[in-house]
């Protein structure tokens, strides 16, 4: 759980949030955390009360006017911010005590980051662009924020989160493990997927452009992709939890949440533009059936991988080549002491 106390990360889309007073409760990596929406915007706190640390709210839900606490009945404005404490004069509650903890907020392309360490986060310099570093400009052509969820997918995987990881940032297994995949971007199968220009794209196979059956859609492409992002597929991994997969008429969003050392949730949000949405006769099954074949081909092969490692004679494995991407996970947690 440390990283996540030093880093940003992904908790899904904003417009989940609809209307003042709307929250969900975050579980990350054993923390719990209220993500709100204020009059002012998206505010997030450690969900868990001042007083004696009794715990606030539940699952996903509305506030009407403050966040009170079920044991002694304190109260919060949807800020964080102290505004009732029964029979308990206001000056008697110590300063420090007289606010949620605060948990940071920042937005990019429609998605919610939050960030456990608001200090190092804002103050620090630690801030979102910094962490997304080149990925916006190389998206630039997408219309992330504009995007609307037609569907999401929740996994349950028996496998330890970076190993989900190392998955996604290869594919020298593709060939064998996703043949569907391949029958459309034939070039995951070739050289054991060595010679992959993820900085440009992955080009379909001719005639083909999404991810679906046949590789073809009747929904239009983003209106502002060049000829090139057409008919190619990005991929981005955002450490620590985020993942994206890009198709020109289409995003699946991956929010990857760890659960324990062999137990990894992932929920996968698939995004289309909001005049495919008002289409007659939309329906995003022919994206949300081929990418739930792929998922449980991935997740599958994990769930093999964590096994295998249960060997008390498992050490480590070796990395091709091809497979150097996969190394990324050790060297972001590497290059923060967590290795």
């Amino acid at each position: 759980g440390a990283i996540f106390w030093d880093q940003w990360f992904c908790v899904g889309r904003a417009d989940r949030l609809d209307g003042t007073g709307a929250y969900r409760v975050l579980d990350v990596a054993g923390e719990s955390v209220i993500l709100i929406r204020s009059e002012e915007g998206l505010r997030a706190h450690l969900n868990f009360c001042r007083h004696r640390g009794s715990r606030l709210l539940c699952g996903d839900g509305l506030v009407r006017g403050a966040i009170r606490c079920p044991y002694h009945a304190w109260a919060y404005a949807l800020d964080g911010r102290l505004i009732a404490s029964p029979f308990v004069a206001a000056q008697d509650v110590p300063p420090n005590a007289r606010r949620l903890h605060r948990v940071a907020v920042a937005q990019w392309g429609g998605f919610v980051f939050v960030h456990l360490s608001p200090e190092r986060a804002e103050e620090g310099g630690a801030t979102l662009a910094a962490q997304l570093g080149p990925i916006p400009q190389r998206l630039a052509r997408y219309p992330l924020a504009e995007l609307k969820i037609a569907r999401s997918l929740r996994y349950d995987v028996a496998a330890n989160w970076k190993v989900l990881l190392e998955n996604y940032n290869e594919c020298y297994h593709c060939a064998g493990v996703h043949p569907e995949l391949c029958r459309i971007v034939p070039a995951f199968k070739q050289h054991g997927g060595a010679q992959l220009d993820w900085e440009r794209g992955i080009p379909h196979r001719e005639g083909a452009w999404t991810f679906t059956a046949d590789g073809t859609s009747a929904r239009p492409p983003f209106p502002d992709l060049s000829a090139d992002e057409k008919i190619r597929h990005k991929g981005e991994l955002i450490y620590p939890n985020f993942l994206l997969s890009l198709a020109a008429d289409h995003v699946a969003a991956f929010a990857v949440w760890p659960r324990g050392p062999a137990a990894t949730t992932v929920v996968c949000d698939f995004l289309f533009h909001p005049d495919a949405l008002a289409a007659r006769g939309f329906d995003p099954s022919d994206v949300v059936d081929f990418w739930d074949i792929v998922n449980r081909q991935d997740w599958s092969i994990c769930e093999r991988v964590q096994a295998g490692m249960r060997s008390r004679a498992f050490r480590y494995g070796y990395y091709a080549p091809m497979e150097d991407a996969s190394l990324d996970i050790r060297r972001y947690l590497a290059a923060r002491g967590l290795a």
